[in-house]
């Protein structure tokens, strides 16, 4: 039921027109009540938590000219909000610890309390990001053990906008039992993990809206510089002029199916099949729309890093997404101006059933094209193949998905040189007697295949047709055969929606889905 509830929530359209009205006008009520207050964004609020041993950005509005003082803990800044009203400090990096205060003074004066220093990473993408834990596997268990202060949640809240935005709307949240409940269950289980072993606070960032397609969170200027992302501009558009005639054309189409429905059911003939309803463009699909309402006020608030899950939205084009995903990521970092910041990913977990034979796949095309943002520096990809749920796109099993982002962030974010950051990923294939031998970098302790029977290959000979395929662990290497392919010629593996694998390293990390014909 609670997975029922929250696909459901997913899905709502927010298109109530009158609600940025409405906004408005409140806005400009308190504008008039509070001209000349010194003000701060919302995300600067009690219980924040700001990014250790880095400059800290403060910024706000006041009235031009007016003199601002900001204070933290033994640092000091003052500036001169400019004619426009805004102004900005750096604070120097404290060291992780807390409760620090800050206040703000001008005109007035502005009190935040409880603030933790530490570590802040923005948590992103669509629904599986947006998952809480408690729908999560042992949801009700996890929540009960949910005692952890140091640990602060601000959920930015839902906005598409069609220019960036300065601010965006989200209060700070302590974690306890009772508010971890709605966190993010991906990015609650990653900062459990860490937490401990770091003896630092965690602040996640949660910014998320499923289902979203990629492009709603890519800034205009990286969709207008290739045409090919462009399109996707071009073809909301079009979208969004087409859907009025198309849901009348349904609408008419629906009222000739009620009468053939009901004429078949009393000749006891076999009913037709109903129109489908098409799809509402929604303005949380827009081009750049969830980057201006939830990225971009961001932006200037200091960062660890990203972690990222989303791509159900975008199966329909892998190769598009394979273009929009790195270009995104840079896109992002150029935004916050802070380098090469960590960006982690999680692939798509396996989806819809399992096949009897080897099949082409789209959701393997857009794993692939996920894997292809690995060539940035900096990034690192979780593989959720082996989390799926047959016919379930919200698979409850969060905590392994958490348990491997923190993995990567040991050690390509904070530098455990000894840890292994993933499970097996294909290095190379040789042909030979009927066999092809497939090697594998990060497995230098050797392969193991979890059921004791090594699944989810298939190879082709020159035809091209696929057949399961035997598979034989070989220390790093795996050797795959097939009775009816005789000269092996490419071999794949995990190249399925919800395929059917369990190769892992001695860590206990899986294998990353691979062909070896790829693009």
């Amino acid at each position: 039921m609670l997975r029922l509830e929250f696909r459901m929530r997913c899905h709502r359209i927010y298109r109530w027109k009158i609600l940025p009205l409405l906004a408005v006008g409140v806005a400009l009520c308190m504008a008039g009540k509070c001209r000349g207050n010194v003000t701060l964004p919302p995300i600067f609020g009690d219980n924040m938590v700001l990014q250790q041993k880095v400059k800290m950005n403060v910024w706000g509005n006041a009235d031009a000219g007016e003199s601002v003082t900001v204070e933290m803990g033994p640092d000091r800044a003052q500036t001169v909000a400019g004619n426009d009203g805004t102004w900005s400090v750096k604070l120097d990096g404290l060291k992780s610890g807390g409760p620090y205060d800050m206040t703000v003074s001008g005109k007035n004066r502005i009190a935040i309390h409880n603030i933790a220093i530490g570590e802040v990473w923005v948590c992103s993408g669509e629904s599986n990001m947006e998952f809480p834990v408690v729908a999560a596997r042992n949801g009700g268990e996890e929540m009960a053990e949910a005692d952890l202060p140091m640990l602060r949640v601000f959920t930015v809240e839902h906005r598409a906008a069609e220019k960036p935005d300065v601010d965006c709307k989200g209060s700070w949240v302590i974690c306890d039992p009772e508010s971890v409940r709605d966190f993010t269950a991906v990015g609650y289980f990653f900062a459990r993990e860490l937490n401990p072993g770091m003896r630092v606070p965690f602040g996640l960032i949660e910014s998320t809206w499923g289902p979203s397609p990629l492009e709603a969170w890519v800034p205009h200027e990286s969709l207008d510089k290739d045409p090919s992302l462009h399109e996707t501009v071009e073809r909301y558009e079009k979208g969004v002029e087409d859907y009025p005639g198309q849901i009348t054309e349904y609408e008419e189409d629906l009222e000739k199916w009620t009468a053939a429905a009901a004429k078949a059911k009393g000749a006891g003939s076999p009913v037709p099949a109903r129109p489908v309803e098409p799809r509402d463009p929604g303005e949380e699909r827009e081009p750049s729309a969830l980057y201006n309402g939830m990225i971009h006020p961001l932006t200037r608030y200091v960062i660890k890093g990203v972690l990222w899950y989303q791509g159900e939205s975008n199966t329909d084009d892998p190769g598009l997404y394979g273009k929009m995903f790195p270009a995104m990521i840079e896109a992002w970092r150029a935004a916050w101006n802070e380098g090469d910041f960590p960006f982690f990913f999680a692939q798509l977990a396996g989806f819809m059933e399992r096949r009897a034979d080897p099949e082409e796949s789209r959701w393997a095309e857009l794993r692939e094209a996920q894997a292809g943002a690995l060539s940035l520096p900096k990034t690192g990809m979780v593989v959720t193949a082996d989390t799926g749920e047959e016919r379930e796109m919200h698979p409850a099993n969060k905590q392994d998905v958490g348990h491997r982002f923190a993995v990567l962030a040991e050690k390509v974010a904070y530098g455990r040189e000894e840890v292994v950051e993933c499970g097996p990923v294909f290095a190379g294939m040789v042909i030979g007697d009927r066999k092809a031998v497939i090697t594998f970098s990060h497995a230098e302790g050797g392969l193991v295949a979890t059921s004791g029977t090594l699944r989810g290959f298939s190879i082709a000979g020159e035809d091209g047709r696929f057949y399961w395929a035997d598979a034989q662990i070989s220390g790093n290497k795996v050797v795959v055969s097939s009775d009816y392919v005789s000269t092996p010629v490419v071999v794949r593996y995990g190249w399925a929606d919800f395929p059917d694998c369990d190769l892992r390293n001695q860590e206990g990390l899986p294998a990353a889905p691979f062909r070896t014909d790829g693009k």
